[in-house]
């Protein structure tokens, strides 16, 4: 069974954690299969994508304890880009680094059940990415939220504009769809240009995300063939034939 799966309903990409039986953590496996849907899904005619998860209880426990995935590798804007809109829905939990990931999509329908908390000052561990919050929603209450582990409930996170609409339980999905469907109306280039100014321009990235973003950068030259063949060269004493791959 997939631990990410993909449905196309129309122009529209939904793209589901399914991992119910363990709160939909983030293994390792999530993190790297998410990353593939995502570039796929931009490289695709599909204009719209919904991330959602399987089940009620939680969208995401957070990265999974017993098997710590590289968690940039699924966050929107870090791990993958794309000009085209993701609209995150949520229900149950959503914690710790699945913050992370609904606050970089651009927009979010939330079921009244949805709980946001993030629990890692109180664990000893962060990423660090959470910092970025502050942009998403006011300073002090970002703060309270990553400081002291205050939960947030759905209509907060609506009331303060971290997400858009709060929908009853079991609704969230359809939803979010709904919301994917109007956006079909809309002009793509128009979106695709505004999406690029907000996340390239306007909104400034943290520091942690500059640093998984030069960590790719920096692992396209170490996994180049122009490094093997400049290791080669030297230790043949020749000059290198380098090919910019």
């Amino acid at each position: 069974m997939s631990v990410v799966t993909i449905e196309a309903q129309g122009a529209i990409s939904i793209i589901r954690i399914n991992r119910p039986d363990r709160l939909n953590a983030i293994s390792s496996a999530v993190a790297v299969e998410l990353q593939r849907a995502f570039e796929d899904f931009d490289r695709s005619e599909q204009r719209v994508a919904v991330l959602s998860a399987a089940g009620e209880r939680a969208f995401s426990a957070g990265a999974d304890v017993s098997d710590l995935p590289e968690l940039w590798r699924c966050i929107p804007n870090v791990g993958f880009r794309t000009n085209k809109p993701i609209i995150a829905a949520t229900s149950g939990w959503c914690v710790g680094g699945a913050i992370v990931m609904v606050m970089m999509c651009d927009l979010m329908v939330s079921a009244e059940s949805t709980q946001f908390y993030y629990p890692e000052a109180k664990l000893g561990l962060t990423g660090g990415m959470i910092s970025s919050l502050v942009t998403r929603m006011p300073h002090k209450l970002a703060m309270e939220v990553m400081l002291l582990g205050s939960k947030i409930s759905a209509q907060r996170a609506y009331e303060v504009g971290f997400t858009n609409r709060v929908v009853p339980n079991g609704t969230h999905e359809q939803a979010a769809i709904a919301m994917a469907t109007e956006l079909l109306d809309a002009a793509p280039l128009v979106i695709e240009t505004l999406k690029h100014f907000v996340n390239d321009i306007i909104l400034p990235p943290g520091p942690v995300e500059r640093m998984a973003a030069t960590s790719q950068v920096l692992g396209r030259v170490r996994a180049s063939a122009d490094l093997q063949e400049g290791i080669a060269a030297h230790k043949e004493k020749r000059k290198p034939r380098f090919t910019g791959r």
